[in-house]
């Protein structure tokens, strides 16, 4: 009896897939590295069967963020809202330090997935469960801004600065000092206070983490107060007649 040859058995390509081998494949080679054709060839099939579950680059890049979205940590409903906010805006921060591409992705997104407004939802809802009116959460969700999705845009940016002087000579880089510090000497003095010893746990640069939280928390704090006055808005104010 001849005996048939046992195929491997292959696992059914669905939108899942896709979209973590999609993610894994951003993580590691960039999301300018991300191609239809690319994804195919990590995932051993054509490219039209990556069409069978996104239409376009575009709709992957939505799923992509619904992946991020998927991992950051449930919203905390219950009458503490600065502690559940701060947990899930540092729970999102953490997300996107696993994921350096992300950023880019939600910030070019023109439309929201259902993920993505569920998301915004259920945050809107940590502050109206804490007691905040509708005016004053409104208020604050434009104050949070892209620090809900856990990123912010760095006003001295630390991995910059090394990539631009890392190579450049002592002499060089004494004479761009003095030249700022005639040009720009309040700059220069802020900057130079963020630098620390090479051996801190830091390092050279701002700590982000720290800079990231002190900022959140300056605004929680300025929530609690305006909510404890029980403020409202001019705008709100007039509506009501």
């Amino acid at each position: 009896m001849t005996q048939q040859p046992v195929t491997a058995r292959r696992t059914p390509l669905n939108r899942d897939r896709v979209l973590a081998a999609a993610v894994v494949l951003a993580d590691e080679a960039g999301i300018e590295s991300l191609s239809m054709r690319r994804l195919a060839q990590e995932l051993a099939v054509v490219p039209m069967a990556i069409y069978k579950h996104v239409a376009n680059k575009e709709e992957l890049l939505d799923g992509m963020v619904d992946v991020i979205v998927g991992e950051i940590g449930p919203a905390l409903h219950n009458p503490d809202w600065k502690d559940a906010v701060r947990t899930r805006v540092l729970s999102a921060r953490q997300a996107l330090l696993r994921h350096p591409w992300a950023r880019q992705a939600i910030e070019s997104r023109t439309g929201r997935t259902a993920a993505v407004l569920e998301y915004m939802d259920d945050f809107i809802g940590m502050f109206l469960v804490g007691g905040f009116s509708v005016d004053l959460t409104h208020h604050a969700m434009h104050a949070l801004g892209s620090r809900m999705w856990g990123f912010t845009q760095e006003l001295f940016d630390n991995e910059a600065g090394h990539k631009s002087t890392a190579d450049v000579p002592p002499e060089v880089q004494a004479a761009m000092v003095q030249d700022m510090s005639q040009r720009y000497p309040n700059i220069l003095q802020v900057a130079m206070a963020a630098r620390h010893d090479d051996g801190s746990v830091v390092g050279q640069g701002c700590d982000d983490q720290f800079e990231f939280e002190f900022a959140l928390d300056l605004l929680l704090d300025g929530f609690e107060r305006l909510h404890g006055q029980d403020w409202t808005s001019e705008r709100a104010m007039r509506d009501r007649g």
